[in-house]
């Protein structure tokens, strides 16, 4: 076997690797410096956020992360050989550091895929054929080869500054911008040695579901392309159907209110929205400052391990990011654990189950997706109590604190033009009026909730099932969301686990171990009606084709939302 060969534990022999640290980030943080640092963020917010923020305290080691790591490159299914596009991240990458794929081949048969399938979908916004290509021919020398992101295809939310590339945020106001320079997650991503594929499809503004400005329903589900009314979930519904339609081999979300979680279980996808600052926000159009997270939507784990180890870490524009615990080896974290061959957790975890995550619709997937974690040695499943006052400390007119933030920034457009906001513009009326003795009580309240829910919740367990994003994206508590089964009907179930802060590590090594027990996660959406093109295998030659993409055009037979149909959806 080579240094790239899939390399299984032996007899006798555990898999964790001694680099890494004993103990899961969660332990080693204190978590009251975290709620004072949260309440420190709620002031900076009313002044514009140039102050300095308390640091975490923090008892581990200096430095938590490594080098490029061969976990990060894994040995491709003999199926995914013949069609590129159905490669992981981190099989790709395998055969791009092996030199079985020129990454150029890879980026062709994303847009072969966009070319065929994308009128359909309308997951674009924008397709960067020429800066891909180009890009993509770049990186095609392995002696200079930056990790496993080099050469890898990624769709880029369309709030994300893009350098020469429109940045619209599917809005009237940014119709015309196009940012001088990359924000920090996109720069990170580049010089991880990604390549950007193009701008995705977003509700307007990052409020609901991706709609044209004026409400149009844009993009659909990959999953069910002839119905646009099954909900793909948004405000990054264009990177989930992207990446689940294989039209990009992951991307970036942005998370205020459940859009990185939402259409990630929408589409069987993996999707991860970190703790508060550990993913800069500079560069990224604002919705709220105290509530607004990066991350990536990927196919599984280790995918959305390999994204957020690179998009992450301090960036001096943004004060959010400092004084924080080191990024602990997430690769690491997303490998499974084996000892002996068989599959084990890699560090002991409580799985708290809230009251009424077993009921509804979902309950038989999420039945079977605990009876799966407990199955698995090192994890074990605990009941857990809500706080008092749960409801109300969780229900909208306490989550409306958020709106006068969304506001702020955009008091010179609500002066002088309405229109430019669109379908979504009641969101922003609200923030304006909302008075300030409500915002204040709104934030405190904010607090009591995150103590409650770090001294009732996390006292008993370690990570916790929800039944939605609420309250960890109102916190600024990492979130995973992951596939857990189908409905009859064949539309994907997710779940999601939240964690304590910067606790990143031990929701992937959660959503890893599952993984390595079911097959959820590497089910695909059939193809839209019409013409796919040749699938383009690892052995395919390298050809002079040019790549044409027709451009995407709303179809007001798909449905308009309101903007009432907004304030009911809006994040």
């Amino acid at each position: 076997m080579t240094a790239l060969d899939q390399h299984g534990p032996a007899d006798g022999m555990t898999a964790v690797d001694e680099r890494t640290p004993t103990q899961p980030i969660d332990r080693l943080i204190d978590r009251r410096s975290f709620v004072v640092r949260s309440a420190a963020l709620a002031a900076a917010s009313t002044i514009g956020g140039a102050v300095a923020l308390p640091a975490i305290a923090y008892a581990g080691p200096v430095s938590a992360t490594t080098p490029d790591r061969i976990d990060a490159y894994t040995e491709p299914r003999p199926e995914a050989l013949d069609d590129l596009t159905e490669l992981t991240v981190a099989e790709a990458a395998w055969l791009i550091r092996a030199g079985r794929l020129k990454p150029e081949l890879l980026l062709a048969a994303y847009l072969d895929r966009i070319a065929a399938f994308d009128g359909a979908y309308q997951a674009f916004n924008t397709v960067a054929i020429d800066s891909a290509l180009a890009a993509a021919r770049s990186l095609a020398d392995r002696r200079r080869h930056r990790g496993a992101l080099h050469g890898i295809p990624l769709a880029i939310k369309d709030n994300y500054y893009t350098a020469g590339l429109a940045t619209t945020a599917n809005s009237y106001l940014f119709a015309d911008f196009v940012p001088p320079f990359d924000a920090t997650a996109v720069a990170k991503l580049r010089q991880a040695g990604a390549v950007v594929i193009g701008k995705t499809q977003m509700g307007p503004l990052a409020t609901t579901r991706a709609t044209t400005p004026n409400g149009i329903v844009t993009t659909v589900n990959a999953w069910t392309p002839a119905d646009p009314a099954v909900d793909p979930g948004g405000s990054s519904t264009g990177t989930a159907t992207a990446v689940a339609g294989r039209l990009a081999a992951s991307g970036t979300g942005t998370q205020t209110g459940g859009s990185i979680t939402s259409p990630s279980n929408a589409q069987n996808l993996t999707g991860l929205k970190p703790t508060m600052g550990r993913v800069s926000l500079y560069g990224i159009i604002p919705l709220s400052y105290t509530r607004d997270h990066p991350g990536p939507l990927a196919r599984d784990a280790m995918d959305a391990a390999i994204m957020l180890k690179a998009m992450a870490g301090p960036d001096p524009n943004d004060p959010r990011t400092q004084g924080l615990p080191p990024v602990p080896d997430l690769v690491a974290a997303a490998t499974p654990v084996y000892q002996r061959r068989k599959l084990r957790m890699r560090w002991p975890t409580r799985i708290g189950v809230i009251p009424g995550y077993l009921s509804g619709t979902s309950a038989v997937a999420r039945q079977a997706f605990l009876t799966a974690l407990a199955a698995i040695p090192d994890i074990r499943i605990v009941d857990v109590p809500l706080p008092a006052e749960w409801d109300l400390l969780t229900g909208g007119a306490f989550n409306n604190v958020r709106l006068p933030e969304r506001s702020e920034p955009f008091r010179p457009y609500l002066r002088t033009d309405l229109r430019g906001f669109g379908v979504s513009v009641t969101g922003w009326l609200q923030g304006a009026l909302l008075g300030a003795d409500e915002f204040v009580t709104g934030q405190r309240a904010k607090l009591r909730l995150l103590e409650d829910v770090l001294d009732t919740v996390f006292r008993r367990c370690d990570v916790v099932v929800q039944t939605g994003p609420v309250p960890f994206d109102i916190l600024g508590l990492p979130e995973l969301a992951l596939p857990i089964g189908f409905t009859p009907a064949g539309v994907p179930v997710g779940t999601i686990l939240g964690g304590q802060p910067y606790a990143e590590d031990r929701l992937l090594a959660v959503a890893a171990a599952y993984q390595a027990t079911t097959d959820w996660h590497r089910r695909r959406p059939a193809n839209p009606p019409g013409g796919a093109p040749p699938p383009t295998g690892a052995d395919s030659a390298p050809d002079a084709r040019t790549f044409t993409v027709p451009p995407s055009r709303p179809d007001p037979a798909r449905g308009r939302l309101t903007a009432d149909d907004v304030v009911a959806t809006m994040q």
